[in-house]
């Protein structure tokens, strides 16, 4: 049985309550825009409405690599607790002005220019909070069991997310639709500016990675231009792995779901019960996978997923399009999410054993952050005849990675962990 740092798991569960406050709010936004846009834009059309909303979500999106930048940037120099603590910080402000601004009907233009400023700092923290959260459990964790603590991370976005949904789902039962347009829908922001300030606290105790108060009394130096300089190959090998993983993610965990609706012609509510139950079961693939890396090693663990989830994608998804069995959908959801666990729950650990610690936050958080803000919306967009075919080519982006990840200094083996040993 391998020995337990102290504290180790305290500080893993304070590092990825955070992490699910801030999905949580994130996907609150989108799933409750529909009831506050015309609380915040002029009375009229709609759909001009809730495009206004669906662009404000995007400019959030498209701070996400400045956010992975500064923040990550500041978690190297003045710690990962100060900058996890800042991001949540900024998550909680962002959640609370939405749910305390008044409508466009009382303040103006004010109304909209708040909820931008709001986005602005909600997608600051979301940039910043994965460099952070994923250097931080994977220095934390116990040396042995990194994979299977750090795979946590992508267990809190996933509780995050269905968290959103069942506020959502418990509240459509409770009130009726025009409370829920007059004030109902200010209730959840509410309920995540609350949960954001009692993880604020919590993290203020966290333990500070060993790791980083080591490098924080040696002279090397960190920055944009030290990463770009010295570690090139690594934030190229980055930068594809989550290219690859993040179109696949938003494929298979939101996307799909309107594919059964209008492509196999599924139910609305049982294709949301059915997202329901497969986001439930994901949870629990991702410290399996992170334990089997653990074992067996990081290279043929993400191998093994990449060419399976490249070789099925297509047919699971022709097959989805096809069926109009609820049971074979689910059935079929899983089956894509298992492979897709394969790079979820290694993916905090794989890219912080390619860096060192003066620029490792920075060196995970910038080149997520650059492809999700880029290609975390293609999964909608592609089109439904085109979905199956694009997703399989992202896998193909993640095994050639994998091959590259021999030559990116990363041995996530068993005996050997890259920068973090």
């Amino acid at each position: 049985m391998p020995h337990k740092k102290p504290g180790v798991v305290a500080n893993v569960v304070r590092g990825c309550l955070g992490n699910l406050v801030e999905w949580y709010d994130w996907f609150v936004y989108a799933s409750f825009s529909i009831y506050f846009a015309a609380s915040f834009f002029p009375e009229g059309n709609l759909t001009a409405q809730l495009l206004s909303t669906a662009v404000v979500f995007a400019v959030g999106f498209l701070m996400r690599p400045l956010g992975g930048w500064l923040l990550g940037l500041y978690a190297d120099k003045f710690g990962r607790r100060a900058a996890l603590t800042l991001s949540v910080t900024l998550m909680s402000f962002g959640s609370l002005a939405i749910a305390l601004t008044p409508g466009y009907s009382s303040i103006g233009i004010l109304a909209p220019v708040i909820l931008v400023v709001a986005r602005l700092a909600q997608g600051l923290s979301v940039g910043g909070e994965f460099g952070s959260s994923a250097t931080y459990l994977s220095e934390i964790a116990t040396p042995r069991r990194r994979g299977f603590y750090s795979s946590f991370q992508y267990v809190s976005i996933t509780v995050g997310q269905l968290s959103a949904l069942l506020v959502m789902i418990v509240m459509q039962s409770l009130l009726t639709e025009a409370q829920m347009y007059a004030w109902g829908w200010r209730v959840p922001f509410v309920l995540g500016a609350i949960a954001g300030l009692v993880v604020m606290y919590l993290r203020r105790s966290m333990v500070e990675s060993e790791h980083f108060q080591r490098s924080a009394g040696s002279p090397s130096h960190g920055g944009l231009r030290v990463l770009l300089r010295e570690h090139r190959r690594q934030v190229l090998a980055v930068l594809g792995l989550a290219i690859g993983g993040t179109v696949a993610f938003y494929t298979f965990t939101s996307y799909l779901q309107k594919y059964m609706v209008n492509t196999a012609g599924i139910p609305k509510p049982t294709a949301s019960l059915i997202g329901f139950a497969a986001l439930f079961l994901f949870i629990f693939m991702q410290p399996v996978a992170g334990a089997l890396s653990d074992r067996w090693g990081r290279r043929p663990v993400m191998f093994g997923f990449s060419v399976g989830g490249m070789l099925l994608t297509v047919p699971i998804m022709t097959l989805v399009g096809r069926t109009g069995n609820p049971w074979v959908a689910f059935l079929l959801m899983i089956t894509a999410m298992v492979f897709l666990s394969g790079y979820t729950a290694l993916s905090a650990i794989i890219k912080a054993e390619m860096f060192p610690t003066n620029v490792r936050a920075l060196g995970v958080g910038l080149p997520h952050a650059l492809a999700t803000a880029v290609f975390g919306g293609l999964s909608s967009p592609l089109g439904t005849d085109r979905a199956g075919l694009e997703a399989g080519r992202t896998r193909e982006r993640v095994l050639l990675v994998g091959h590259r990840l021999h030559r990116a200094d990363v041995r996530g083996d068993p005996g050997g962990a890259g920068t973090l040993a």
